[in-house]
């Protein structure tokens, strides 16, 4: 890859390495400058600009990391579309997440052209949750750079999954000695039950015994009828030996000790057991409050179907040290919002209420490849990243309705859509849910708009960068679906008339991202007789 100051004739065809302001419009940097971007450079006043220009033993950055991500990725890790090099992997259910560091190290290790960040190893997230980046630097890597990395991620398993958290059915004994108060064993069961149930399981039952390993041998054999598939066991006193009252209670039901004592703090005294090949686990006293601790780590990979072995434990000391000091932040209390990062929740419009006067008839319903017209967008949008679909109807809106059915989409009709599109747009923003980041404005005649050409969208948009509006363009020209995020939903709100938000952008250029897409489905909508022939490659129906 060349890369440097270039007068604007020797420009075209270059990438823009800075993002460059002109009068009404911004060129932001990734942009891969036509004769028309040189022209305008030109009127500006510029008389050079500072390109990227590749070679052929170049890997393009959105290639590069979008093939990687996806080789990345194992199971419930979903790859969104790549955009200026970025690839993110996205938790697809809550669980635990399982890295291979040693891989991961290897493969960050080969080049600092392309790199993969993930989120620490068996942290536990959430749907959509971020839990991986693969970034590549450059605006392209060397092939040599991405053939090694490639290797690296393409050997063994999966270097990143998720292991789906699933339910299970948890037992709890508690041991007391005569001054043990019943309040604490009360706590300890509220405590449990909320670490439990945070996890998607179920505290089966509870119960209590004498501090004697008897007593509880003897509690852990009434417990068994029931099944539980992990027994938790919190000692009146804590354990401080294998041959202490919890472990020989363990060893006097048939089970087994396997290991005590844990390199996290607080959490050290926990003791992993096993009895008829199902967990039990001794509490460390610092279960009964609820911060996080050892007792966490353990439960957490449980529940998501991990085994935890002697060695597993014994390999948490990284990172084990979570005691609050006053050089730490707030506490990590369960009650604190999370503040983990997640893929944007961008919903859809979709604008079906029009009267197709040019069609002579509603254009919605007509049928392409055996789909109606309007089907077919919102097919397109329930397979792409998008969250919420909602479809604005109008004119004859029980059979938009009828050609939609069964599909998961929500409903609101416009009872002045012939006044115009923004009566529409500003219908359908009123129904949009209150924690949309933004949202995709489609139009219900544009059936060549692929869920490809969505995800590439919605992988554009970041406010952060300063991509608040992505505005899909081919050849230069730009197109429809447009991506707005929340912030614009005020002004939107203000229009009137047959007129969309288009406006808005030229208000907005600053926040303006252009996408460019690799066909021209984005530009076409069917508005008249001759374009529905070219589309569906067939007159129009009698």
């Amino acid at each position: 890859m060349k890369f440097g100051s270039y007068p604007l004739d020797e420009a075209e065809g270059g990438v823009l390495a800075h993002s460059v302001k002109l009068e009404r419009v911004v060129f932001k940097k990734g942009r891969v400058l036509s004769a028309d971007d040189i022209a305008a450079l030109r009127r500006a006043g510029r008389s050079s600009v500072v390109i990227a220009r590749f070679d052929n033993q170049d890997v393009n950055e959105d290639e590069a990391a979008g093939v990687l991500a996806r080789a990345l990725a194992g199971p419930h890790a979903k790859v969104t579309a790549p955009f200026t090099g970025r690839a993110n992997l996205v938790a697809e259910t809550a669980g635990v997440v399982v890295l291979d560091r040693a891989r991961l190290d290897a493969l960050n290790l080969v080049d600092e052209a392309i790199t993969f960040a993930t989120v620490a190893p068996f942290e536990v997230v959430e749907p959509r949750q971020m839990i991986g980046t693969v970034k590549v630097i450059p605006f392209a890597a060397p092939r040599a750079v991405f053939d090694r990395c490639l290797e690296i991620a393409r050997t063994g398993d999966a270097m990143v999954r998720v292991a789906a958290l699933t339910p299970h059915r948890i037992g709890l004994i508690q041991t007391r000695l005569s001054g043990t108060k019943e309040s604490v064993l009360d706590g300890t069961v509220r405590a449990t039950r909320a670490r439990i149930e945070a996890l998607g399981s179920t505290l089966i039952d509870e119960t209590r015994c004498d501090h004697d390993a008897a007593a509880v041998g003897q509690a852990i054999r009434d417990f068994q009828p029931q099944r539980p598939d992990i027994l938790l066991i919190a000692g009146a006193s804590a354990v401080v030996d294998r041959r202490d009252v919890i472990p020989a209670g363990i060893e006097a039901a048939g089970g087994v000790v396997e290991h005590f004592g844990m390199p996290v703090d607080p959490g050290n005294l926990l003791l992993l057991g096993r009895l008829a090949d199902k967990p039990v686990l001794g509490l460390p006293g610092c279960a009964r409050s609820p911060k996080i601790n050892g007792f966490d780590w353990v439960l957490q990979r449980l529940c998501a179907d991990l085994t935890v072995t002697k060695r597993d434990i014994m390999l948490m000391g990284a990172g084990g040290l979570l005691m609050e000091t006053p050089l730490r932040g707030q506490p990590r209390e369960r009650e604190r919002p999370s503040t983990a990062a997640k893929a944007p929740r961008i919903a859809a419009l979709v604008l079906a209420a029009g009267q197709s006067r040019r069609m002579g008839r509603n254009k919605l319903l007509l049928p392409i490849e055996g789909t109606p017209m309007v089907a077919r967008t919102v097919d397109a949008l329930i397979a792409s990243v998008a969250t919420d679909i909602v479809v604005v109807t109008g004119h004859q809106a029980d059979p938009v309705r009828a050609a939609l059915a069964g599909r998961s989409v929500a409903f609101v009709h416009n009872p002045d859509f012939a006044t115009g599109l923004a009566s529409s747009l500003k219908a359908g923003l009123a129904a949009l849910p209150a924690d949309a980041d933004g949202v995709l404005v489609c139009l219900g005649d544009m059936p060549l708009v692929m869920p490809a050409h969505l995800d590439r969208l919605i992988a554009a948009f970041n406010p952060v960068e300063g991509r608040l509006i992505c505005v899909p363009t081919y050849d230069g020209k730009r197109g429809n679906p447009v991506l707005w995020a929340r912030q614009f939903f005020a002004e939107m709100h203000s229009l009137s008339g047959d007129v969309g938000a288009r406006g808005l952008i030229e208000r907005h250029a600053e926040a303006l991202c252009e996408v460019a897409m690799t066909d021209a489905g984005v530009l076409l909508d069917v508005d008249t007789p001759d374009v529905f022939t070219t589309v569906a490659g067939t007159a129009l129906p009698p």
